[in-house]
């Protein structure tokens, strides 16, 4: 017996294998060799090991902003702590403000071809014709004695060579002098940083960001972070405590990141106390600075200085925005565990719509975010007006939208509000839970577009938000470019590194969440990948790791095929066979009349178009006793003849044509007019990657069949997905009925 039950499983093996006809791919198999493996440091749960260290960097700074020559002086001290066990030799500081030099890799790389028809400023990015200055000028670098030290230039990254190795467990002293020239952010493409000129008024909005000599990431996988700032892949920092002192105009206004130290300097008594007033005020902003007052600033440009001095407690970086053209609101938000001031600046060519949206989105993010990972904990959240892009640094962001004439259209304002919520929720993503930008952007970008996503889903749900749907051109794009979403950032394309990394991975969270795992157990899971990380530095596996541990979840499945692969998903239902069983006892002749069929099946029926011809007759016959091998009960075949009589069976065929492997959602539409959903797991593709079949039992007859009808999986193909087939219209014949309805 025992040997006829091994022929058996055999025989059902072989037939399955024969029945793929296509290479096994290995679509279930574990990530474990595409990603690091588990050690001391980053444990196999993907939370931080009992011996995970990382380096701290404290800063000291005093800069001046001259705006009669737009340069940047500054000078800082630096305490970098080595909590690594290696002993330190030289240490890599990074000078991003180099790729602003025209040797330097610029973007004139990104759109680097000529072509009949070109603007003016595109030619500029091209060529850099009208050539501007910009890099560092480094005028010392010091230890705690004052002594010389020995530093190397590469291209964005400085080499500064250590008399004696920095052991493990010490820290060390050293300041720099710097300078450098403010960039016109027009004049290059993708400028994030920089000054822009208003002619109108002869005035100039700062924003100053990538200026200071920066403590470069030493870590467990890489050592030393050892990437160039190509703009592209943005940065990674280590967290420390800022001292900054920024001289500018007196007439100027800061918005940095951090506390102000010293608001009876640098605001007037009106000032201090409408301040004063925003922090107990939780249901509108409070006018700090008026546009009336801004207005009267811009007039005069004073010749005389004064100091803003800010603190930053445990960030990985800082930045500020300095204008006499800015208004000010401030709005207190109340979080569970903080009370957070949400403060925007922005010149008078922002209103009315920056008055009256801007402190608002700063409020919805803080909120909703704070709710699916943790309490935003810093003092301040602060969004600067820009005139395009958008750009985030802790506390603090610059932001593009503004309006023509004081008018918007709902669009350009849902984009203005959708950045403004992107950029602030860039604090926890990766300013707190710090992964490298400069190497998976996706890890910050598209973490961040998901929660982003759903705070306009929640707090704007007139306004578009990213679906499974938003990723099909992407998906079904040209697979001899498309790049998977484990690129590093410098890598990808600039046309489809949006799609790629911050669409895709938030189209795949959003499925885990809605169609995978549930709401509930993401949710918690997520919120624990974001407390495990938070002040530290995760990679992907830790991430991929932690969603698995926490959720009792096998999804390796998943994140080979969406974040690996640039398969697509392409289900289609190829067929839906009717059954129903004969009953023993009743004439033949007339369940065949009544069910139009033939009980034999000796020869295969013709694939059935729709339902109209019926069922087929299945004869069930009496389990011989051998089939049970060494059990001794018996099944009660009258019982299980009863359950299935008058019932509807349907086998339905599945093939995988895309390649990435989904849980199938079966939408039932019966010929009562009534519905009902059937949902199987992704494990269904286990054995056999390309065709299933799968047997339903149903008490209604049906009238149609169809797949992923909400549009959960990002399906490329829809018109392959029903049975019967539905005939839509091609895009010629929509485009006709359109010219004839017009």
């Amino acid at each position: 017996m025992r040997y006829l039950f091994f022929i058996c499983l055999v025989f059902c093996y072989i037939t399955n294998i024969n029945a793929q006809r296509q290479p096994w791919q290995g679509k279930f198999e574990p990530i474990d060799n595409m990603i690091a493996a588990p050690n001391s440091y980053r444990t196999a749960s993907g939370a931080p090991g009992e011996a995970y260290w990382q380096q701290r960097a404290d800063y000291k700074i005093k800069v001046v902003l001259d705006e009669s020559q737009n340069t940047i002086t500054g000078q800082e001290t630096i305490t970098y702590y080595n909590n690594s066990p290696d002993d330190l030799s030289y240490l890599w500081i990074q000078l991003e403000q180099n790729v602003n030099q025209k040797g330097n890799e610029d973007f004139g790389n990104f759109n680097n071809s000529l072509k009949d028809g070109m603007t003016t400023r595109q030619m500029q990015f091209l060529t850099r014709a009208i050539e501007f200055p910009a890099g560092y000028s480094i005028s010392y670098i010091k230890d705690s004695h004052g002594k010389a030290m020995t530093s190397l230039v590469n291209n964005t990254m400085m080499k500064v060579v250590l008399d004696t190795p920095l052991k493990s467990g010490e820290s060390l002293t050293f300041s720099i002098g710097w300078s450098y020239p403010i960039t016109d952010r027009s004049l290059f493409f993708l400028s994030r940083e920089g000054y822009e000129y208003f002619p109108g008024d002869d005035n100039t909005v700062y924003l100053i960001a990538h200026w200071f000599p920066r403590m470069a990431v030493y870590n467990d996988t890489e050592g030393w972070q050892n990437q160039q700032f190509q703009r592209l892949g943005e940065f990674a920092l280590e967290f420390g405590d800022y001292q900054v002192d920024i001289t500018v105009p007196e007439d100027h206004i800061v918005a940095a990141t951090g506390t102000l130290k010293n608001p009876e300097v640098v605001l007037s008594k009106t000032q201090q106390n409408r301040m004063e007033k925003a922090r107990s005020s939780f249901d509108k902003p409070v006018m700090i600075v008026t546009r009336e007052e801004a207005e009267t600033n811009e007039k005069t440009k004073s010749k005389t200085q004064k100091t803003w001095q800010f603190t930053a407690k445990n960030v990985r970086d800082f930045a500020f925005a300095s204008s006499r053209k800015f208004i000010w609101d401030a709005q207190a938000v109340k979080l569970p565990t903080n009370t957070v001031m949400a403060m925007s600046f922005y010149p008078k060519e922002g209103l009315p719509v920056w008055q009256e949206e801007s402190t608002k989105a700063i409020k919805n993010a803080l909120e909703v975010y704070s709710e699916a990972t943790f309490d935003y904990p810093y003092p301040v959240a602060i969004s600067v007006n820009t005139s395009n892009v958008g750009m985030e640094f802790p506390m603090i962001s610059f932001n593009g939208g503004r309006p023509k004439n004081g008018k918007m259209t709902q669009n350009a304002k849902a984009g203005m509000i959708s950045t403004i919520v992107h950029e602030v929720g860039h604090n926890w993503f990766p300013m707190i839970v710090s992964s490298d930008e400069r190497k998976w952007m996706w890890m910050d970008e598209g973490l961040n577009t998901f929660l982003h996503q759903r705070t306009i889903a929640e707090r704007y749900p007139d306004f578009n938000s990213t679906t499974p749907q938003s990723i099909v051109p992407f998906m079904t794009g040209d697979k001899n470019i498309l790049r998977p979403i484990m690129t590093t950032s410098d890598n990808e394309l600039l046309t489809q590194f949006g799609a790629n990394f911050y669409q895709k991975p938030t189209v795949g969270l959003q499925m885990l969440r809605h169609s995978i795992i549930g709401k509930e157990l993401f949710d918690a899971a997520f919120k624990e990948y974001a407390n495990r990380w938070k002040y530290k530095h995760p990679n992907p596996a830790d991430l991929f790791r932690t969603l698995e541990d926490a959720t009792a979840t096998d999804l390796d499945w998943f994140f080979r095929g969406w974040f690996f692969t640039t398969d697509h998903v392409d289900m289609e239902l190829t067929e839906v066979k009717w059954f129903k069983v004969y009953e023993v006892g009743q004439n033949i002749e007339h369940q065949k009349q009544n069910i139009q069929m033939k009980v034999e099946m000796d020869e295969p029926a013709a694939t059935a178009a729709d339902f109209s011809s019926g069922p087929e007759v299945i004869k069930m016959n009496t389990t011989p006793d051998q089939a049970y091998g060494g059990y001794l009960s018996r099944l009660d075949e009258d019982e299980l003849r009863q359950q299935l009589s008058g019932k509807n069976i349907y086998e339905i065929s599945l093939k995988n044509i895309g390649g990435l492997v989904m849980p199938v959602t079966i939408e039932w539409h019966y010929t009562d007019g009534s519905s009902e959903i059937d949902r199987l797991p992704a494990d269904i593709w286990r054995k056999n990657e390309y065709e299933v079949k799968r047997t339903f039992i149903k008490t209604k007859e049906v009238k149609a069949v169809k797949l992923d009808p909400n549009f959960e999986f990002a399906d490329t193909d829809m018109s392959n997905n029903s049975f019967p087939k539905v005939v839509t219209a091609s895009q010629f014949d929509r485009f006709k009925a359109k010219q004839s309805n017009d």
